[in-house]
């Protein structure tokens, strides 16, 4: 056994099999800086081409952010697949012969494949309809819950959204079946201050106009002046004097009962007192 073991490592040409090896390992060597540079510069090339049909988008930053962040993602998909083909067929390994008799392989390639186009083709209508674009506060379905979070990346398989506790979330396009976007159109909470029976409205009228002149430059969530509603007839409450407040898109969070707070406290000071607790609605 241990001269069969001997004749056969005498047999091998090493100095062949040494050359080979390094040989490659060269060639992978190259490959990879040659890939790293050429990255770079189809990146650079689509970019520029790009810059031109941009200027159609060009007040819309969110939506370039976005089709720029596409066609990155497209680019990097077909490079990173010539970069497999390539390392593969250093190696020596039959490709062609490989994607040809796949078998069972193209059996489950077909099953993945699936999913990919229905990623694709959900992600097209995301991009197409505008659902939504990189920055936006959007809500999504997350099985029996919801994710809310800023867009950080739209792509042809999927979608990352960054909650606020800086978590980022990686969505396959095909569960994005329902989209509540909170970065379009305006944002508002509302105020409704319960009054007793016999309230001088003419009083509460100067006091909230003393709070929004006043004691609302602080706050940098608001996008705006305050709208005053005045007195309003809720059937659960009985009279209320609302109020409407503009926010900034995703910035309502929290904001809402500081500034009840400034309005009951102003209120009570002057002896206008409230008949309960009220929170804001959207």
């Amino acid at each position: 056994m241990q001269n069969l073991v001997l004749r056969t490592l005498e047999k091998i040409q090493w100095e062949d099999l040494v050359d080979q090896f390094l040989s490659k390992l060269l060639s992978l060597l190259f490959l990879f800086v040659l890939f790293w540079m050429g990255k770079k510069l189809i990146h650079g090339l689509v970019h520029r081409l790009l810059a031109p049909s941009m200027l159609l988008v060009q007040s819309n930053s969110a939506r370039k952010e976005t089709l720029l962040h596409l066609v990155d993602n497209v680019l990097n998909y077909a490079l990173y697949f010539l970069l497999i083909y390539w390392v593969l067929s250093i190696l020596g390994l039959p490709v062609s012969s490989l994607l040809a008799g796949a078998g069972l392989a193209g059996v489950v390639v077909g099953l993945g494949a699936q999913g990919f186009l229905s990623d694709m083709v959900n992600g097209f209508f995301i991009l197409l309809e505008r659902q939504l674009d990189v920055g936006d506060y959007v809500t999504l379905p997350n099985g029996a819950g919801k994710l809310s979070g800023t867009v950080e990346n739209v792509g042809i398989r999927t979608t990352q959204v960054r909650d606020s506790n800086g978590t980022l979330y990686y969505i396959p396009n095909r569960q994005i079946l329902i989209v509540s976007n909170q970065s379009r159109g305006d944002v508002s909470i509302t105020l409704d201050l319960p009054l007793l029976p016999g309230t001088d409205f003419e009083l509460v009228d100067r006091i909230v106009e003393q709070v929004n002149q006043s004691q609302l430059q602080g706050f940098d969530q608001l996008d705006g002046q305050p709208r005053v509603l005045g007195p309003q007839w809720n059937r659960s409450e009985g009279f209320v004097y609302r109020i409407s407040i503009p926010i900034h898109q995703g910035q309502d969070a929290g904001v809402a009962y500081p500034i009840y707070r400034l309005y009951q406290d102003a209120l009570k000071e002057a002896g206008v007192h409230l008949s309960s607790s009220s929170g804001p609605t959207n």
